[in-house]
């Protein structure tokens, strides 16, 4: 049988191995307790354990290590009978179990192991916060609207099909739903954000935030809180604000890397409508009621699936009716061609035309107009979100500040 040298790689795997166990055991042996009553599982028998199950694996495979799995829960079943700890968690047990595997597993991918070995003992160390996060900072209804979330993100998404169907081929379902949880997302952020800040400042950060991602999407999830909290009108109306503050920015953003003199073209009108966009929130945040400031955060539902299966519903038969167009009267030159991706994302539609700059001949001063336009068309999408999903009372104080600030933008370009 070959020998193995101190510098041989099979070292420091039993190496790896041998500190998984006293990384957990280091943990498990500090909240153990002291006197009768201890768990009985310390540092050296995680240390050993980790190390029994690195040397079964080397030495007969997954058979000897089912085998020595085998003893070590045998003898975790009777030290379990015989202890007289009072607690009946079964935590420690667990990860005695856990700690054979990642000694084996050392053995085949090191930093692998290594990151689980860490991963177990935060889940170990974390005990306190997290159980008091589950029983007393998060509500029952959250705990169902995170259930919710996991489902459409988890299981119903994967499954759609990512290709074009219905009318036109206009109707992506993989897409489509994409907006469904981006609206559930932004909701569950807002909802997190005023339990942290408060409603009067919650929401506005959310807004901003998810407006990156997609403004039309924050708009929605925005008009529904509205509707089912009240309260939150002010904020909400705050944080649809400032996402079109972000749809300006990130347009900035994209054009510095497509074409430069776009960008210069094109940063007036830019300026002008995140200058308005800012100034129209911050009265709403500014001009919040006092009370909405405090600890008055709601703890009812994070977000509601109902707008935003209503949100899609909306977006997908203004798919439809865009390609209907575009089929009937056809790409009626750069800036019909904008006008109808502009509905579904603006800045896809801006780096389309950006791009025909250097490449088709097309002067930074000429794709002005068709940003715009792309531009205008997603306003007038996010206008038709905040009426469909929204309350009256919030779609009457958002739509001006879309107008406002798409109308800064246009009224830049006209002037220069």
């Amino acid at each position: 049988m070959a020998t193995m040298t101190l510098l041989d790689p099979q070292w420091s795997r039993f190496g790896v191995a041998l500190g998984i166990g006293l990384l957990i055991g280091l943990e498990r042996e500090r909240s153990k307790g002291e006197g009768p009553a201890r768990r009985p599982a310390g540092i050296r028998t995680f240390a050993l354990a980790s190390l029994f199950g690195a040397v079964a694996f080397e030495l007969g495979g997954v058979v000897l290590l089912a085998v020595a799995m085998a003893g070590v829960a045998a003898l975790t079943l009777l030290s379990r009978a015989s202890s007289r700890e009072t607690d009946p968690g079964l935590t420690t047990e667990i990860g005695l179990l856990a700690a054979p595997l990642l000694g084996a597993l050392a053995m085949a991918d090191p930093l692998l192991a290594a990151g689980l070995g860490v991963a177990v003992t935060v889940v170990f160390a974390a005990k306190v916060p997290l159980h008091g996060f589950v029983k007393g900072a998060l509500s029952d209804v959250e705990l169902k609207d995170g259930l919710v979330f996991a489902i459409t993100t988890l299981v119903i998404w994967p499954q759609l099909p990512d290709r074009p169907i219905g009318p036109y081929g206009a109707i992506n379902l993989y897409r489509l739903w994409l907006v469904v949880v981006l609206v559930l997302s932004i909701g569950a952020a807002g909802h997190a954000a005023i339990r942290i800040f408060g409603r009067r400042y919650g929401l506005p950060a959310a807004g901003l935030a998810a407006g990156f991602v997609s403004s039309t999407a924050a708009i929605g999830s925005m008009g529904a809180r509205a509707a089912q909290h009240p309260a939150s009108l002010r904020s909400a109306v705050a944080g649809g604000a400032l996402s079109s503050v972000a749809t300006f920015v990130q347009m900035a953003v994209l054009l510095s890397t497509i074409s430069g003199p776009t960008l210069l073209a094109l940063a007036p009108m830019l300026a002008a409508g995140a200058l308005v966009a800012t100034v129209y929130a911050l009265a709403f945040v500014l001009g919040g009621e006092a009370s909405a400031d405090g600890e008055g955060a709601e703890r009812g539902r994070a977000f509601s699936l109902k707008a935003a299966l209503g949100l899609a519903a909306v977006l997908a038969v203004m798919l439809v009716l865009g390609a209907a167009l575009k089929d009937r009267f056809g790409s009626a030159g750069v800036a019909a061609g904008a006008i109808v991706a502009g509905i579904v994302d603006t800045h896809a539609a801006a780096v389309s035309v950006a791009s025909l700059v250097p490449s088709a001949g097309l002067t930074p001063r000429d794709a002005v107009m068709p940003i715009l336009a792309a531009m205008t068309s997603n306003a007038c999408a996010k206008i038709v979100m905040a009426c469909g999903v929204g309350s009256r009372g919030y779609a009457l104080r958002i739509v001006p500040g879309i107008v406002l600030s798409i109308a800064a933008a246009w009224f830049i370009a006209i002037l220069i």
